[in-house]
Protein backbone atom coordinates (compact mmCIF):
# COMPACT_ATOMS: atom_id res chain seq x y z
CA UNK A 1 0.00 0.00 0.00
CA UNK A 2 0.99 3.47 0.14
CA UNK A 3 4.33 3.38 2.13
CA UNK A 4 7.82 3.58 1.36
CA UNK A 5 8.19 0.83 2.64
CA UNK A 6 6.16 -0.85 0.38
CA UNK A 7 6.35 1.67 -2.92
CA UNK A 8 5.87 0.36 -6.84
CA UNK A 9 8.82 -1.80 -7.93
CA UNK A 10 11.12 -0.02 -9.76
CA UNK A 11 14.81 -0.76 -10.29
CA UNK A 12 16.97 2.02 -9.78
CA UNK A 13 14.11 4.36 -8.31
CA UNK A 14 14.06 5.44 -4.64
CA UNK A 15 10.39 6.85 -3.51
CA UNK A 16 9.25 9.83 -1.58
CA UNK A 17 5.87 9.47 0.23
CA UNK A 18 4.89 12.32 -2.27
CA UNK A 19 5.90 10.42 -5.33
CA UNK A 20 4.72 7.12 -4.10
CA UNK A 21 0.91 8.68 -3.78
CA UNK A 22 0.83 10.34 -7.34
CA UNK A 23 1.87 6.72 -8.98
CA UNK A 24 -0.67 5.41 -6.48
CA UNK A 25 -3.21 7.33 -8.62
CA UNK A 26 -3.86 9.84 -6.06
CA UNK A 27 -4.75 13.28 -7.47
CA UNK A 28 -1.94 16.48 -6.41
CA UNK A 29 -3.95 17.57 -3.80
CA UNK A 30 -5.00 14.27 -2.44
CA UNK A 31 -0.71 13.60 -2.82
CA UNK A 32 -0.35 16.61 -0.98
CA UNK A 33 -2.02 15.74 2.12
CA UNK A 34 -0.73 11.70 1.97
CA UNK A 35 -0.26 10.53 5.65
CA UNK A 36 3.28 8.62 5.63
CA UNK A 37 3.60 5.47 7.63
CA UNK A 38 6.78 6.04 8.69
CA UNK A 39 8.98 9.51 8.33
CA UNK A 40 12.91 9.52 9.11
CA UNK A 41 14.19 12.50 10.60
CA UNK A 42 17.15 13.91 8.74
CA UNK A 43 17.34 17.87 10.27
CA UNK A 44 19.64 20.49 10.56
CA UNK A 45 21.16 18.80 13.39
CA UNK A 46 21.69 15.66 11.55
CA UNK A 47 23.54 16.95 8.47
CA UNK A 48 25.77 19.53 10.73
CA UNK A 49 26.83 16.72 12.45
CA UNK A 50 27.64 14.90 9.30
CA UNK A 51 29.46 17.63 7.48
CA UNK A 52 31.59 18.42 10.75
CA UNK A 53 32.91 14.71 10.53
CA UNK A 54 33.72 15.07 7.17
CA UNK A 55 35.29 18.32 7.57
CA UNK A 56 37.48 16.54 10.20
CA UNK A 57 39.03 13.70 8.33
CA UNK A 58 38.03 10.97 10.57
CA UNK A 59 35.73 9.21 9.14
CA UNK A 60 35.59 5.58 9.93
CA UNK A 61 35.39 4.13 13.48
CA UNK A 62 36.91 6.73 15.80
CA UNK A 63 35.90 9.35 18.60
CA UNK A 64 32.43 9.80 17.15
CA UNK A 65 31.74 5.81 17.68
CA UNK A 66 33.10 6.05 21.10
CA UNK A 67 30.96 8.92 22.43
CA UNK A 68 28.17 7.34 20.44
CA UNK A 69 28.63 4.13 22.38
CA UNK A 70 28.73 5.41 25.80
CA UNK A 71 25.91 7.96 25.52
CA UNK A 72 23.46 4.62 23.78
CA UNK A 73 25.17 2.73 27.17
CA UNK A 74 22.67 5.08 29.03
CA UNK A 75 19.65 3.22 27.73
CA UNK A 76 20.94 -0.10 28.89
CA UNK A 77 21.50 0.48 32.48
CA UNK A 78 25.39 0.85 31.55
CA UNK A 79 25.96 -2.01 29.80
CA UNK A 80 28.60 -2.20 27.49
CA UNK A 81 27.73 -0.90 23.80
CA UNK A 82 29.84 -1.75 20.65
CA UNK A 83 28.41 -0.22 17.79
CA UNK A 84 28.06 -1.96 14.45
CA UNK A 85 27.24 -1.00 10.84
CA UNK A 86 23.52 -2.84 10.67
CA UNK A 87 21.20 -4.39 12.93
CA UNK A 88 22.31 -7.82 11.24
CA UNK A 89 25.15 -7.45 12.39
CA UNK A 90 25.04 -6.78 15.59
CA UNK A 91 22.68 -10.02 15.37
CA UNK A 92 25.51 -12.00 13.61
CA UNK A 93 28.10 -10.81 16.20
CA UNK A 94 26.17 -11.45 19.02
CA UNK A 95 26.26 -15.21 18.23
CA UNK A 96 29.41 -15.60 17.06
CA UNK A 97 30.80 -13.98 20.51
CA UNK A 98 28.74 -16.31 22.51
CA UNK A 99 30.18 -18.99 20.82
CA UNK A 100 27.03 -20.44 18.66
CA UNK A 101 27.41 -22.62 15.96
CA UNK A 102 26.90 -26.22 14.03
CA UNK A 103 25.24 -28.37 16.17
CA UNK A 104 23.66 -25.90 18.17
CA UNK A 105 19.97 -24.54 18.29
CA UNK A 106 18.60 -20.86 18.93
CA UNK A 107 14.74 -20.56 19.45
CA UNK A 108 13.18 -17.50 17.32
CA UNK A 109 9.81 -16.53 16.57
CA UNK A 110 8.99 -16.57 13.12
CA UNK A 111 6.75 -13.51 13.05
CA UNK A 112 9.54 -11.25 12.94
CA UNK A 113 12.02 -9.78 10.37
CA UNK A 114 14.28 -12.11 8.52
CA UNK A 115 17.14 -11.11 9.67
CA UNK A 116 16.07 -12.29 12.77
CA UNK A 117 16.48 -16.26 11.78
CA UNK A 118 18.95 -15.44 9.07
CA UNK A 119 21.52 -14.28 12.35
CA UNK A 120 21.23 -17.87 13.60
CA UNK A 121 21.86 -19.34 9.98
CA UNK A 122 24.82 -17.42 9.12
CA UNK A 123 26.72 -18.80 12.52
CA UNK A 124 25.71 -22.54 10.88
CA UNK A 125 22.99 -23.17 13.88
CA UNK A 126 20.03 -24.26 13.62
CA UNK A 127 16.57 -21.97 14.27
CA UNK A 128 13.67 -23.54 15.90
CA UNK A 129 10.72 -21.70 15.26
CA UNK A 130 8.09 -21.03 18.07
CA UNK A 131 5.17 -18.81 18.44
CA UNK A 132 4.18 -15.67 19.32
CA UNK A 133 1.92 -14.51 22.44
CA UNK A 134 -1.30 -13.10 20.01
CA UNK A 135 -2.12 -9.82 22.45
CA UNK A 136 1.62 -8.82 22.19
CA UNK A 137 3.53 -10.65 19.18
CA UNK A 138 6.38 -11.25 21.00
CA UNK A 139 7.88 -14.41 21.47
CA UNK A 140 5.33 -17.07 23.81
CA UNK A 141 7.28 -18.35 26.79
CA UNK A 142 4.97 -21.37 26.63
CA UNK A 143 5.61 -21.76 23.20
CA UNK A 144 9.82 -21.38 23.92
CA UNK A 145 9.41 -24.51 26.42
CA UNK A 146 8.06 -26.76 24.07
CA UNK A 147 10.44 -26.03 21.79
CA UNK A 148 13.14 -27.13 24.07
CA UNK A 149 15.74 -29.72 23.24
CA UNK A 150 18.89 -31.50 24.09
CA UNK A 151 20.54 -29.22 21.47
CA UNK A 152 19.03 -26.00 22.35
CA UNK A 153 21.90 -23.38 23.09
CA UNK A 154 19.96 -20.49 23.09
CA UNK A 155 16.83 -18.05 22.86
CA UNK A 156 16.39 -14.89 20.61
CA UNK A 157 12.87 -12.56 22.30
CA UNK A 158 12.50 -10.20 19.32
CA UNK A 159 11.30 -7.11 21.10
CA UNK A 160 8.62 -6.40 18.30
CA UNK A 161 7.40 -3.51 16.60
CA UNK A 162 8.43 -1.99 20.30
CA UNK A 163 6.64 -4.20 22.81
CA UNK A 164 8.96 -6.18 24.84
CA UNK A 165 8.95 -9.58 25.09
CA UNK A 166 8.02 -11.32 28.09
CA UNK A 167 11.80 -11.09 29.72
CA UNK A 168 10.83 -12.13 33.27
CA UNK A 169 9.27 -15.41 32.13
CA UNK A 170 12.06 -16.35 29.28
CA UNK A 171 15.33 -15.81 31.64
CA UNK A 172 13.72 -18.01 34.60
CA UNK A 173 13.74 -20.90 31.41
CA UNK A 174 17.06 -19.70 30.05
CA UNK A 175 18.09 -19.94 33.83
CA UNK A 176 16.76 -23.27 34.27
CA UNK A 177 18.74 -24.65 31.51
CA UNK A 178 21.79 -23.04 30.87
CA UNK A 179 20.64 -21.15 27.39
CA UNK A 180 22.32 -17.67 26.87
CA UNK A 181 19.51 -14.98 25.84
CA UNK A 182 20.34 -12.89 22.48
CA UNK A 183 17.76 -9.90 22.91
CA UNK A 184 16.51 -8.68 19.06
CA UNK A 185 15.69 -5.22 20.12
CA UNK A 186 16.18 -3.33 16.68
CA UNK A 187 12.50 -2.27 16.84
CA UNK A 188 12.80 -1.42 20.63
CA UNK A 189 15.26 1.59 21.69
CA UNK A 190 14.17 2.51 25.35
CA UNK A 191 11.40 0.02 25.39
CA UNK A 192 11.31 -1.53 29.06
CA UNK A 193 9.72 -4.68 31.10
CA UNK A 194 8.74 -3.62 34.64
CA UNK A 195 11.58 -0.70 34.96
CA UNK A 196 14.60 -2.80 33.03
CA UNK A 197 15.10 -1.64 29.63
CA UNK A 198 15.41 -3.83 26.43
CA UNK A 199 19.03 -5.02 26.06
CA UNK A 200 19.85 -5.30 29.23
CA UNK A 201 18.51 -8.43 30.11
CA UNK A 202 20.31 -11.29 27.98
CA UNK A 203 23.69 -12.39 27.53
CA UNK A 204 23.56 -9.61 24.37
CA UNK A 205 20.90 -6.93 23.32
CA UNK A 206 20.97 -5.97 19.73
CA UNK A 207 19.80 -2.83 18.01
CA UNK A 208 19.37 -1.38 14.79
CA UNK A 209 19.53 2.39 13.42
CA UNK A 210 17.87 1.79 9.76
CA UNK A 211 16.12 5.04 8.75
CA UNK A 212 12.65 4.60 9.60
CA UNK A 213 13.67 3.13 13.21
CA UNK A 214 12.68 5.56 15.95
CA UNK A 215 16.15 6.52 16.15
CA UNK A 216 18.99 6.18 13.47
CA UNK A 217 22.20 6.54 12.24
CA UNK A 218 21.10 6.23 8.27
CA UNK A 219 22.32 3.08 8.83
CA UNK A 220 23.61 1.05 11.72
CA UNK A 221 23.57 -1.19 14.69
CA UNK A 222 24.41 -1.83 18.47
CA UNK A 223 25.27 -4.73 20.59
CA UNK A 224 24.86 -4.23 24.53
CA UNK A 225 26.16 -6.62 27.11
CA UNK A 226 26.87 -6.77 30.43
CA UNK A 227 30.08 -8.82 29.89
CA UNK A 228 33.25 -7.12 29.46
CA UNK A 229 35.16 -10.03 27.79
CA UNK A 230 32.17 -10.60 25.42
CA UNK A 231 32.24 -6.66 24.48
CA UNK A 232 36.34 -7.27 23.91
CA UNK A 233 35.24 -10.02 21.77
CA UNK A 234 32.50 -8.06 19.98
CA UNK A 235 35.20 -5.26 19.27
CA UNK A 236 37.64 -7.81 17.52
CA UNK A 237 34.76 -9.39 15.29
CA UNK A 238 33.85 -6.32 13.96
CA UNK A 239 37.83 -5.43 13.30
CA UNK A 240 38.92 -7.90 11.07
CA UNK A 241 39.55 -9.13 14.50
CA UNK A 242 42.15 -6.74 15.90
CA UNK A 243 42.39 -4.69 18.70
CA UNK A 244 45.79 -3.37 17.64
CA UNK A 245 46.36 -2.66 13.44
CA UNK A 246 47.92 -5.36 12.01
CA UNK A 247 47.59 -7.58 15.16
CA UNK A 248 44.66 -10.19 14.24
CA UNK A 249 44.05 -12.24 17.23
CA UNK A 250 40.95 -14.16 16.04
CA UNK A 251 38.93 -14.22 12.53
CA UNK A 252 36.95 -11.38 11.94
CA UNK A 253 35.30 -8.97 9.86
CA UNK A 254 34.52 -5.28 8.44
CA UNK A 255 31.44 -4.02 10.44
CA UNK A 256 32.42 -1.12 11.60
CA UNK A 257 30.07 2.15 12.09
CA UNK A 258 31.54 5.15 10.94
CA UNK A 259 32.45 8.40 12.27
CA UNK A 260 29.40 9.74 10.09
CA UNK A 261 26.87 7.27 10.71
CA UNK A 262 27.87 7.66 15.02
CA UNK A 263 27.89 11.83 14.54
CA UNK A 264 24.08 11.25 13.19
CA UNK A 265 23.29 8.98 15.87
CA UNK A 266 24.71 10.99 18.60
CA UNK A 267 22.26 13.38 17.46
CA UNK A 268 19.29 11.27 17.31
CA UNK A 269 20.19 10.08 20.41
CA UNK A 270 19.62 13.64 21.99
CA UNK A 271 16.07 13.73 20.69
CA UNK A 272 14.99 10.04 21.27
CA UNK A 273 13.00 10.55 24.58
CA UNK A 274 10.95 13.31 23.49
CA UNK A 275 10.07 11.27 20.27
CA UNK A 276 9.12 8.80 22.25
CA UNK A 277 7.01 10.35 24.63
CA UNK A 278 5.46 11.74 21.70
CA UNK A 279 4.66 8.16 20.08
CA UNK A 280 3.56 6.90 23.49
CA UNK A 281 0.91 9.92 23.23
CA UNK A 282 -0.17 9.25 19.73
CA UNK A 283 -0.84 5.71 20.57
CA UNK A 284 -2.69 6.81 23.55
CA UNK A 285 -4.88 9.09 20.95
CA UNK A 286 -5.52 6.41 18.40
CA UNK A 287 -6.30 3.68 21.21
CA UNK A 288 -8.93 5.67 22.85
CA UNK A 289 -10.41 7.13 19.61
CA UNK A 290 -10.34 4.09 17.39
CA UNK A 291 -13.99 2.42 17.49
CA UNK A 292 -14.33 0.42 14.78
CA UNK A 293 -15.84 -3.05 15.73
CA UNK A 294 -13.41 -5.05 13.16
CA UNK A 295 -10.17 -2.98 14.20
CA UNK A 296 -8.40 -4.45 17.37
CA UNK A 297 -6.11 -2.34 18.72
CA UNK A 298 -2.84 -3.06 20.20
CA UNK A 299 -2.35 -4.27 23.98
CA UNK A 300 0.09 -3.83 26.07
CA UNK A 301 0.98 -6.05 29.03
CA UNK A 302 1.36 -5.06 32.64
CA UNK A 303 4.48 -3.72 33.43
CA UNK A 304 5.68 -2.91 29.70
CA UNK A 305 6.73 0.02 28.18
CA UNK A 306 5.74 -0.20 24.84
CA UNK A 307 7.41 2.61 22.62
CA UNK A 308 5.53 1.93 19.36
CA UNK A 309 8.18 1.57 16.95
CA UNK A 310 4.70 0.10 14.96
CA UNK A 311 1.07 1.00 15.78
CA UNK A 312 -0.02 -2.25 14.50
CA UNK A 313 -3.90 -3.46 14.71
CA UNK A 314 -5.59 -6.80 13.19
CA UNK A 315 -8.32 -6.54 10.87
CA UNK A 316 -11.29 -8.66 11.17
CA UNK A 317 -12.50 -9.26 7.70
CA UNK A 318 -11.04 -8.27 4.34
CA UNK A 319 -7.33 -6.84 4.95
CA UNK A 320 -6.90 -5.83 1.66
CA UNK A 321 -9.99 -3.87 1.17
CA UNK A 322 -8.97 -2.07 4.73
CA UNK A 323 -6.07 -0.97 3.30
CA UNK A 324 -7.06 0.12 -0.22
CA UNK A 325 -9.42 2.25 2.04
CA UNK A 326 -7.33 3.58 3.98
CA UNK A 327 -4.76 4.07 1.37
CA UNK A 328 -7.88 6.07 -0.78
CA UNK A 329 -8.52 8.04 2.27
CA UNK A 330 -4.36 9.20 2.07
CA UNK A 331 -3.31 7.56 5.19
CA UNK A 332 -0.38 5.27 5.22
CA UNK A 333 -0.34 1.53 6.11
CA UNK A 334 1.62 -1.44 5.69
CA UNK A 335 1.80 -5.01 6.86
CA UNK A 336 4.46 -6.14 9.22
CA UNK A 337 5.32 -9.27 8.06
CA UNK A 338 2.84 -10.70 5.42
CA UNK A 339 4.78 -13.98 5.15
CA UNK A 340 6.26 -15.40 8.67
CA UNK A 341 9.99 -16.58 8.68
CA UNK A 342 9.40 -19.95 8.28
CA UNK A 343 7.38 -19.84 4.94
CA UNK A 344 9.77 -18.00 2.94
CA UNK A 345 12.04 -19.84 0.41
CA UNK A 346 15.28 -19.95 2.08
CA UNK A 347 13.17 -21.81 5.18
CA UNK A 348 9.72 -23.47 3.90
CA UNK A 349 12.12 -25.67 1.06
CA UNK A 350 14.67 -26.98 3.45
CA UNK A 351 12.27 -27.66 6.19
CA UNK A 352 9.76 -29.51 3.27
CA UNK A 353 13.14 -31.69 2.30
CA UNK A 354 13.55 -33.07 5.70
CA UNK A 355 10.18 -33.55 6.68
CA UNK A 356 9.86 -30.32 9.25
CA UNK A 357 6.70 -28.82 9.79
CA UNK A 358 6.00 -25.90 12.31
CA UNK A 359 2.67 -25.28 13.96
CA UNK A 360 2.81 -21.51 14.60
CA UNK A 361 -1.36 -20.89 14.47
CA UNK A 362 -0.64 -17.41 16.19
CA UNK A 363 1.94 -16.54 14.03
CA UNK A 364 0.01 -17.47 10.56
CA UNK A 365 -3.36 -15.97 12.15
CA UNK A 366 -1.34 -12.33 12.66
CA UNK A 367 0.64 -12.25 9.57
CA UNK A 368 -3.50 -12.60 8.13
CA UNK A 369 -4.60 -9.54 9.87
CA UNK A 370 -1.88 -6.94 11.24
CA UNK A 371 -1.90 -3.93 9.83
CA UNK A 372 0.09 -0.60 10.66
CA UNK A 373 -0.95 2.78 10.91
CA UNK A 374 1.52 6.03 11.34
CA UNK A 375 2.50 6.67 14.46
CA UNK A 376 5.50 8.28 13.99
CA UNK A 377 6.37 12.03 16.36
CA UNK A 378 5.73 14.61 13.14
CA UNK A 379 1.98 13.51 13.11
CA UNK A 380 -0.08 16.83 14.63
CA UNK A 381 -3.44 16.68 16.08
CA UNK A 382 -5.03 17.02 12.48
CA UNK A 383 -3.66 14.07 10.96
CA UNK A 384 -4.34 11.83 14.24
CA UNK A 385 -7.91 12.81 13.55
CA UNK A 386 -7.72 12.18 9.81
CA UNK A 387 -6.57 8.75 10.87
CA UNK A 388 -8.85 7.90 13.86
CA UNK A 389 -12.09 8.66 11.31
CA UNK A 390 -10.77 6.66 8.57
CA UNK A 391 -9.78 3.66 10.64
CA UNK A 392 -14.03 3.92 12.07
CA UNK A 393 -15.55 4.38 8.48
CA UNK A 394 -14.01 0.89 8.44
CA UNK A 395 -16.91 -0.64 10.52
CA UNK A 396 -18.98 0.75 7.78
CA UNK A 397 -17.25 -0.04 5.01
CA UNK A 398 -16.11 -3.75 5.32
Amino acid sequence: MLSIDTAPSRPGKTWCAFEVAVEEGMSMTDAHVFIPAAKPVIGEEEIDAAVRVLRSGMVVQGPEVAAFEEEFSELVDGRHCVAVNSGTSALHLSLLALGLGSGDEVIVPSFSFAASANAVRLVGADVVFADIDPETFCLSPAAVEAALSPRTAAIMPVHLYGHPAAMDQIMAIAEQHGLAVVEDACQAHAAALNGTPVGAFGAAGTFSFYPTKNMHSLEGGMISTGDAETARTLRLLRNQGMEQRYANEIVGANVRMTDVSAAIGRVQRRKLDGWTEQRIANAAFLTEHITAPNVLTPKVAEGARHIYHQYTVRIQGDRDAAMAKLTEAGIGNAVYYPTPIHRLKPYWEPDQKAGRVWDLPETDRAAAEVVSLPVHPALSTQDLERIVTAVNALGEQL
